[in-house]
């Protein structure tokens, strides 16, 4: 099945937002590394309804509007990646989880490095919020949108003492 696919201006650059059928499937990053997300082919709609609601919630996020997202997801992943993903929907807005305390909610306490593999392959950037998770230490690290990126999203959500792991 091909996605639909537009582009969206923010605060943290153009994102791609990817629909599949009637759900979301992918935000991708400008600076997007190739095959981070597997998605198959693209065709533009910038008509899409789905892609125009998640454009708005999106809008109304960056905006200090929107602290929960109401949209219909595919992720399409291994099983462990699927479980990752969905425990990063659980993370409040304003709140952190270190990739341990992911992999200890999961069942699966000794899989901190696969956490944060599957973390990385997130393909619903900001909507299921890996910007959230963070080293043991409390400091940032590796985000696909990278962590000044990371860092501005933690900001709006009020995180703003947490420091970038260099």
């Amino acid at each position: 099945m091909s996605c639909a696919y537009t582009l969206m201006d923010s605060p943290v650059g153009t994102l791609t937002l990817v629909a599949r059928g009637d759900c979301l499937a992918a935000v991708l990053w400008e600076n997007e590394r190739e095959n981070r997300v597997r998605l198959g082919e693209l065709q533009r709609d910038d008509q899409h309804p789905l892609l125009q609601e998640t454009a708005r919630q999106l809008g109304d996020y960056f905006a200090g509007r929107r602290q929960r997202f109401e949209l219909p997801l595919d992720f399409q992943g291994t099983e462990f990646q699927r479980e990752v993903w969905a425990a990063l929907l659980t993370i409040p807005f304003g709140e952190t989880r270190s990739y341990a305390q992911i992999a200890q909610q999961i069942g699966r306490p000794q899989a901190v490095r696969a956490v944060g593999a599957a973390n990385g392959r997130n393909p619903i950037s900001i909507i299921a919020p890996c910007h959230r998770v963070i080293g043991a230490s409390g400091s940032l690290t590796g985000f696909a949108g990278g962590l000044p990126v990371k860092q501005h999203l933690l900001s709006l959500e009020g995180r703003e003492s947490l420091a970038l792991a260099l």
